[in-house]
C-alpha cells in the first residue's frame, strides 16, 4: 500500500486554483498559490464542515481605525461555516492559534515518476486490459499522505 496518489495533472489546477479528491479514504483539497501546490484535509477541526469549499482570501490587517493593509502574499481558506481563516499553505488558524487542519506534502512530478502509483479516487477492478508503451510529457501532482507537510517558520 502506498501513501502517494497522482491526483491530477499540474495543468488541471491553475494558479489560485483548487481540486477536491479523495486519496486513500480522506477528503483532500489541493491548492495551487503562486505556483506551488498545497494540500489540506477537506474537514474543519472546529464544527467538520466541508472546509477546502470555503473562499481563498488575501491577508488583511490594520495599523489603526480606518486604515487597512492588504496582503497578497498570504493565502487564507475561510470555512464555509463559520468563517475560520487557516493559512493553506502551513494549515495555522487565525482564530485560535491552537488549531491547526491537518496538511499533506505535495509534489510535482514527472510522468516517468508516477508509473505504478495509484489515481486519487479510483480502486482497481479485476479486469485488466491489453497495454502498449505509451510516453508521458506531461508534470503531474502527487499527495503522500504519509508525510505532514512542515510549517515554515
Amino acid at each position: 500500500m502506498t501513501g502517494r496518489y497522482v491526483v491530477g495533472r499540474v495543468a488541471d489546477i491553475p494558479e489560485g486554483g483548487r481540486l477536491l479528491v479523495e486519496v486513500g479514504g480522506r477528503e483532500v483539497g489541493v491548492f495551487n498559490i503562486a505556483g506551488s501546490f498545497y494540500g489540506l484535509i477537506n474537514r474543519c477541526p472546529h464544527k467538520g464542515a466541508q472546509m477546502c469549499r470555503g473562499n481563498v482570501v488575501a491577508g488583511l490587517s490594520s495599523s489603526g481605525p480606518g486604515r487597512f493593509d492588504y496582503d497578497e502574499s498570504t493565502a487564507l481558506l475561510m470555512c464555509p461555516w463559520h468563517g475560520w481563516e487557516f493559512d493553506i499553505r502551513t494549515g495555522r488558524s487565525y482564530v485560535d492559534p491552537r488549531t491547526r487542519l491537518r496538511t499533506y506534502q505535495v509534489e510535482v512530478a514527472g510522468g516517468d515518476e508516477v508509473d505504478g502509483l495509484p489515481v486519487a479516487g479510483r480502486l482497481p477492478g479485476p479486469y485488466v486490459a491489453e497495454t502498449v508503451e505509451v510516453g508521458v510529457e506531461d508534470d503531474y501532482v502527487v499527495v503522500d499522505l504519509r508525510r505532514a507537510r512542515k510549517a515554515a517558520g
